[in-house]
């Protein structure tokens, strides 16, 4: 373990160590006190990145069951919450169905990988779309948007489309620090954020927020719903993307010669392979039911994902079999996942996420603002706090629960409190600013294209004109078709 790892470590036990000596608030639980010590271990862990995020898991729900458990209960103080209990309560999320989509997306991403599929998809884009500099930006983003449809993992996207770039730009006769190469490279990964927000199943960080909303406000949304929310914010973002991109970073050539590598590459892959056609078939059925839920049909969204992964199983007519497939599932994955969705619903249980929210939102006065100028603040103060986040999942997981609880604090409201929840969700996707900001990011920034400092000189435009929209979207759009 590396020296300051060890330090992070140190200094999160050390945190919740003192938390806990600290006398209990009069207005909080202590059970919501013990579980705020806990919030703070996972959010030094999850920041600092001190141990794997699976190892931060397996010990988040260990305390949550000594802790919670060791308290006495909110009901009845002279009665304790037990272990048992309390593990139950650490392990709740692993029963969510939102783990479930999930853990059917990531079958999803190895069966395009295990076929070639998603490479066959980009090259064929950018075989297409012509070989100026501005056009290669256009069949970045295009590609962007189609892999998020079919490719539920922004990390499996970004593998996917930052190869082919990079073979691309060596075929121009360009080196990995040409301002081409920057110029695509960032220009991906930023657009992988932004279909994060366009579309519901691109990001587990979207499965967080969707999973809390169905605990507390009993409501889900459909795939086609969530795609006539946000689409729209993302299409523009596409759009202004484009813009800021192609003019902030100009590339060597405006034309450029050895596009037939791309057509090469394709060539390679060889004629189109039975399983591939079969994975075709399953994914355009899977997003036309998607799109179509609660529409013609009444099967939601995680009930025909686990659908998919059981025709891919099925021998002859599948893609895979077991053996194949497991090692090629990240289930740390879904530990971490499960995890923060039960500390999301303890924090919220246990009324910790109530205390958190009135000392903070509505001590800063956030109630008595108008709508647009509470989203405003959260949005900003969404923003901020993610600077100190590698992973949007672990962020989800900490200011999702806060967030429903400010909304359920000033119930009843004359907006919709879930869509409100919603819109902080899309902010939480954004991860412009810095490379660790995601790891779509970290994955892109390894590979040597771009400077910190690049990434950063565009990533301050993409956040402030993304911000913009969601004010705009939320003060037209987003009321207009009934999210707030």
């Amino acid at each position: 373990m590396k020296k300051k790892d060890l330090v992070a470590l140190v200094l999160a036990f050390v945190v919740l160590v003192v938390l806990l000596l600290l006398p209990t608030p009069e207005s909080l639980p202590i059970v919501g006190h013990r579980v705020l010590a806990i919030l703070a271990f996972a959010v030094i862990l999850w920041v600092t990145e001190a141990v794997k995020y699976p190892v931060s898991s397996v010990m988040i729900i260990g305390l949550l069951a000594v802790f919670v458990g060791l308290s006495p209960t909110i009901e009845d103080p002279s009665t304790i919450y037990g272990t048992k209990e309390a593990l139950g309560m650490a392990v709740s999320g692993f029963s969510s169905t939102a783990v479930v989509l999930v853990g059917g997306a990531l079958f999803l991403a190895a069966a395009m990988e295990h076929t070639g599929l998603h490479q066959r998809l980009a090259l064929f884009i950018m075989s297409k779309v012509g070989i100026k500099a501005n056009r290669l930006v256009i069949g970045t983003i295009l590609v962007s948007f189609v892999l998020a449809l079919f490719v539920p993992s922004a990390t499996a996207r970004a593998g996917t489309i930052i190869p082919i770039l990079l073979g691309m730009v060596a075929a121009f006769g360009l080196g990995k620090t040409s301002r081409l190469a920057a110029l695509l490279v960032i220009t991906a990964v930023q657009s992988i954020s932004i279909w994060n927000v366009g579309i519901k199943t691109a990001a587990a960080q979207n499965m967080v927020a969707l999973g809390f909303m169905q605990s507390e406000f009993g409501v889900d949304v459909a795939w086609g719903e969530w795609f006539l929310y946000a689409a729209p914010w993302s299409i523009l973002m596409s759009i202004l993307l484009y813009i800021i991109m192609t003019r902030l970073i100009k590339p060597e050539e405006t034309k450029l010669t050895g596009g037939n590598s791309i057509q090469a590459q394709l060539n390679e892959l060889g004629n189109i392979k039975a399983e591939e056609i079969r994975l075709i078939i399953i994914s355009l059925s899977l997003l036309i039911l998607w799109s179509t839920e609660g529409v013609i049909h009444p099967f939601d969204s995680t009930t025909l994902m686990v659908i998919a992964v059981a025709i891919m199983l099925t021998p002859k007519v599948g893609i895979f079999n077991w053996g194949e497939v497991q090692n090629k599932i990240p289930w740390g994955t879904l530990i971490v996942f499960a995890t923060g969705i039960s500390l999301g619903k303890v924090l919220l249980d246990t009324e910790a996420a109530t205390w958190l929210s009135s000392n903070t939102f509505e001590a800063l006065g956030v109630t008595s603002l108008s709508l647009l100028g509470m989203i405003a603040v959260l949005a900003a103060f969404n923003i901020f706090i993610h600077l100190g986040f590698a992973s949007a999942t672990s962020l989800a997981s900490t200011l999702i629960p806060i967030v429903i609880a400010l909304v359920i604090g000033m119930e009843p409201t004359s907006f919709n409190g879930p869509g409100l929840v919603l819109i902080m969700q899309f902010v939480i996707c954004f991860g412009f600013l810095l490379p660790v900001n995601a790891p779509q990011n970290m994955l892109a920034y390894g590979t040597g294209t771009f400077t910190t400092k690049d990434f950063l000189k565009s990533g301050v435009p993409i956040t402030i004109v993304g911000y913009i929209l969601i004010l705009v979207f939320s003060a037209t759009y987003w009321q207009w078709v009934g999210l707030l």
